[in-house]
């Protein structure tokens, strides 16, 4: 499968954020068994699609969609909630590490159907 330049582009803005995300989590100073315990637990998302391709696609991009992470990471951390900024990076990384691999944000007709199709 051949992708486009601007595929590629995406892509390599995705794994350059998975970069950034992986060295703001060590910054944090949290433990990496915490990282890989918690890296994929943003695909229990995934759950809202046994209501139906629409419930689904729209818990999976909440969960998968880089405005609503940060959004609540910055609100937690000015909350003085401790493991906001280690919790945020892990979601960051997880978003980009999907992002770098191709996984996008899902159509509401079925879960392989992605914001990235357009681009491939």
């Amino acid at each position: 499968m051949t992708h486009s330049p601007i595929a590629l582009i995406l892509r390599a803005e995705a794994l350059a954020t998975l970069i950034a995300a992986l060295f703001a989590y060590h910054l944090t100073g949290a433990s990496w068994w915490l990282f890989a315990a918690l890296i994929l637990v943003p695909d229990l998302s995934m759950i809202g699609y046994l209501h139906g391709p629409r419930t689904g696609a729209i818990c999976y991009n909440i969960v998968h969609s880089y405005a609503p992470v940060l959004t609540l990471g910055a609100a937690l951390w000015a909350l003085g909630i401790p493991f906001a900024l280690p919790l945020t990076a892990i979601l960051v990384a997880h978003i980009a590490a999907d992002r770098a691999m191709g996984f996008g944000l899902k159509r509401s007709t079925g879960f392989h159907d992605t914001h990235l199709q357009s681009f491939a």
